[in-house]
């Protein structure tokens, strides 16, 4: 009896649900920190978001380091999370082995935490570029993965 590839009955589609859940929340996780950050500085994006804040000390300012410091993570996130996920189903749609589909995905989760840590610490470089690098390359292994796949 085969399995449905996209059913939680599948256990490489369900760590990997599990997995682009986890770094979908994490990514949605930076937008309120990006809040927390705007509030905590008084530095918002648009007038009307001023009396929100302390109207003594609330500016709009797309400069304040701390708050860019944030988004650029969070940007970071979107350009690698989304990639994973896409690639992520694709990859599992090909049956691979499961442990080592399992091990993708944690690789790619970890690297993303460790990424947000090293980048809103800051902790020195190269920490961010390693966290970065090794869920870059996890996405690049399942996408070649899928490639060599696809040309049998």
């Amino acid at each position: 009896m085969s399995t449905i590839i996209y059913a939680l009955t599948n256990p490489i589609f369900k760590n990997f649900a599990f997995y682009a859940a986890a770094s979908t929340v994490k990514m949605m996780a930076m937008s309120l920190l990006t809040s927390g950050e705007r509030f905590a500085k008084n530095a918002f994006a648009n007038p009307e978001d001023i009396p929100l804040g302390n109207k003594n000390q609330a500016k709009v300012t797309f400069t304040d380091p701390d708050v860019e410091r944030v988004r650029r993570n969070h940007l970071n996130d979107i350009e690698n999370i989304l990639p994973f996920v896409v690639i992520g189903m694709l990859y599992v749609a090909t049956n691979p082995n499961a442990m080592v589909a399992l091990w993708h995905f944690r690789i790619f989760f970890f690297s993303r935490i460790f990424h947000t840590i090293a980048y809103q610490v800051p902790l020195p470089q190269p920490s961010r570029a390693i966290g970065f690098t090794v869920g870059y390359l996890t996405t690049i292994s399942m996408a070649v993965q899928l490639f060599l796949a696809l040309l049998k």
